[in-house]
């Protein structure tokens, strides 16, 4: 397939004049305030599916944002590729820490720095480049189906529904989805397991008004003191999660398990350099891959309460808040750790405050086997691509959409990903290698090849 080289290097130009245009839409989905531009992004991916050679593109709707979809039929007896992903991003905030404006893309240093380079519109927009490549040099072997959301960011409350009544209409033969990360360039991985997540907001109250701290300190419970306190003691001097029955389905990796994860090539000394950090963290008898990848985590994301402007403001608050995120491993369940955690909290809490626990939302872990001939293809793309055989890992992360494409749909995902961990999604100065961005569109490529000769 020497054309896909050549038609990426005639065009690479376009390809990123073309999403630098997409990375401009602020479409965060999580603020209300953006509600059009997230509109404008979907119909803009809409268009660039349609001038890749995409039939029947649409906005399906759904109770909230709409799902883009596309497809191109070219036989029924062939086998059928249906590509996520997501083209709402995270919010920017704080903005003061971004050394550009987040929706100003810059590229410097061969990256495109913009909120969504790399999560998700720089690694959904591969797709569609790849399938304008194949389409353009005549070689599309297979059949393609795109739904790209506008909810991801947020739970994607409204797809379980979506794909449950086109089921039909979604019949594929395996999902291909970047929204991932490899260990590197020069050792490219492919991500066989990602966690679940349980999202929780909690509320602490204690007087029916601020107080001041002088006239009612020690007298009165403090919300946030007790906040921080309950917090605390979810976990123990070792960092194992004392929330009673948390553990008790994690299944345990075997010790084969656990040696093949040694074997992952993995600088620590340059993991805490670049984080700017002196030591690492986590649960004690565990290798920093191992707590990133096997096991279950519990982190406060956001916290506050009383008085944070300027100068002093001597208050002992109503109310302290904080949201907490648990990533879950296989055979854990969401709802159940969910329901957990809260009889767990409104049990610590003194009888000098009220709890309140607020459940957002959650998905199930995921694992793929990686003897199945999906596997091998997207192996022996990347192969061809990097000329060198990836590293099958298990992410952090989590992607509730997958586990749910499994029960709905009854289909596999391939998870394709070409970020980096030093990508800062989700953070300020978030960016994506051009590099990354252009292998990735090859890679896809090949994929489609090696897939359809599989089946």
């Amino acid at each position: 397939m020497k054309e896909v080289s050549e038609y990426i290097q005639a065009n690479k130009d376009r390809f990123i004049e073309e999403l630098i245009e997409l990375l401009k839409i602020p479409s965060v989905s999580a603020d209300s305030a953006y509600k059009g531009d997230v509109m404008d992004a979907a119909e803009a991916v809409r268009k660039s599916l349609e001038a890749a050679g995409a039939d029947n593109t649409e906005l399906c709707q759904t109770a909230g944002f709409p799902v883009v979809y596309g497809e191109k039929i070219i036989d029924s007896s062939k086998p059928t590729i249906l590509v996520y992903g997501h083209y709402d991003v995270q919010p920017a905030d704080p903005i003061e820490l971004w050394d550009s404006p987040p929706f100003e893309p810059v590229i410097k240093d061969g990256k495109i720095f913009a909120r969504g380079a790399c999560d998700d519109k720089g690694q959904m927009f591969m797709h569609v480049k790849a399938f304008e490549l194949m389409m353009q040099t005549n070689q599309l072997p297979c059949n393609v189906k795109f739904i790209i959301e506008g909810e991801e960011e947020v739970g994607s409350a409204n797809l379980e529904k979506f794909i449950t009544e086109y089921k039909e209409k979604l019949k594929a033969d395996i999902i291909l989805i970047s929204d991932t990360s490899m260990l590197s360039m020069e050792n490219p991985s492919i991500t066989t397991g990602l966690k679940g997540l349980s999202y929780i907001e909690v509320e602490v109250t204690g007087p029916n008004r601020d107080l001041h701290s002088g006239v009612y300190g020690g007298a009165v419970g403090n919300p946030i003191n007790i906040l921080c306190e309950m917090i605390a003691s979810l976990k123990n001097e070792n960092n194992y999660i004392t929330i009673p029955g948390f553990y008790d389905n994690v299944i345990e990796a075997s010790n084969k398990e656990r040696e093949l994860m040694g074997k992952t090539p993995f600088d620590l000394s340059d993991y805490k350099s670049k984080l700017g950090i002196d030591e690492v963290h986590g649960e004690a008898g565990y290798t920093t891959i191992e707590r990133k990848g096997i096991r279950p985590t519990l982190d406060v994301n956001g916290i506050w309460g009383g008085y944070i402007g300027e100068g002093a403001k001597t208050v002992l608050p109503s109310k302290a808040s904080a949201k907490i995120s648990m990533r879950l491993v296989p055979n854990q369940s969401d709802e159940e750790i969910t329901a957990k955690f809260k009889k767990h909290f409104e049990s610590i809490a003194p009888k000098s405050v009220k709890v309140d626990v607020r459940p957002h939302h959650g998905g199930e872990p995921y694992v793929m086997p990686i003897d199945i001939p999906e596997y091998e293809a997207a192996s022996e793309a990347i192969v061809r691509a990097f000329g060198k055989e990836p590293v099958p890992v298990r992410a952090g992360g989590s992607i509730p959409i997958v586990a749910l494409f499994e029960d709905v749909l009854g289909l596999k995902s391939i998870l394709l990903g070409f970020g980096l961990d030093t990508d800062a999604i989700h953070s300020p100065n978030e960016h994506y290698g051009i590099e990354n961005f252009l292998k990735g569109i090859e890679t896809i490529s090949y994929f489609y090849e090696s897939y359809s000769n599989k089946k």
